[in-house]
């Protein structure tokens, strides 16, 4: 203990009195420089211990981590399905602006539009397989929308073309015919014609698709 050293300050001249103070402040330095130590040699491995267990996850609580950082899968599959839907139901409102609709005529449908003031080329409004295929025909009809049955033709559109896209440049030719054959039938119901023969659509054989 320095305490008795400390009160015998007073009976020393100042210069032996600041040498004995130096001295008391550098031994109290140093002893608190020790008890840090020996604080910091206890509590830095309890420290690494502690965050190393903390970093160590079961399987569950990785999965947790995951699910919560990059999103669950049940939830991905429900904005998917709702993208899905909201897509659909803009498709469909679009079928009532089509010029026509080509059928296979059971299991696709495809809905044509071309303005020529509007359109480098016909464009493809909606398109759909079985129960979409079903809709498309059902609303056409509500809207008398002409349907035109050509089977090798909306099985090539819908598998070469995307909705909102041109409809590739081998098709054009099938598709103005379809067009011209359609006006046809306009003309024909308002008894300016007779009944127009219906014509082969012509389909390049690399856009033929022969699948189901």
């Amino acid at each position: 203990m320095q305490l008795p050293t400390l009160i015998g300050l007073a009976d020393q001249n100042v210069i032996s009195a600041m040498e004995t103070a130096s001295k008391i402040l550098g031994w109290g330095f140093f002893y608190l420089a020790c008890t840090m130590i020996v604080i910091a040699m206890i509590d830095v491995p309890f420290q690494i211990f502690d965050h190393t267990k903390n970093l160590k996850m079961t399987k569950q609580e990785v999965k947790d981590e995951f699910k919560d950082t990059e999103g669950k899968p049940e939830v991905k599959r429900k904005i998917r399905q709702l993208q899905m839907e909201m897509a659909q139901r803009r498709m469909m409102q679009d079928v009532p602006q089509a010029d026509v609709v080509i059928t296979n005529p059971t299991h696709f449908s495809v809905a044509l539009r071309y303005k020529p003031e509007e359109d480098a080329a016909p464009i493809l409004l909606a398109k759909g397989h079985d129960q979409v295929a079903l809709k498309i025909r059902e609303i056409a009809n509500e809207h008398d929308v002409e349907i035109v049955e050509a089977p090798p033709l909306a099985r090539s559109v819908y598998h070469h073309a995307e909705i909102g896209q041109e409809i590739p440049s081998g098709l054009y030719m099938a598709v103005a015919q379809v067009l011209a054959y359609v006006f046809q039938l306009k003309q024909f119901r308002r008894r300016v014609i007779t009944k127009p023969p219906k014509p082969d659509f012509p389909i390049p054989d690399d856009l033929k698709y022969d699948g189901s």
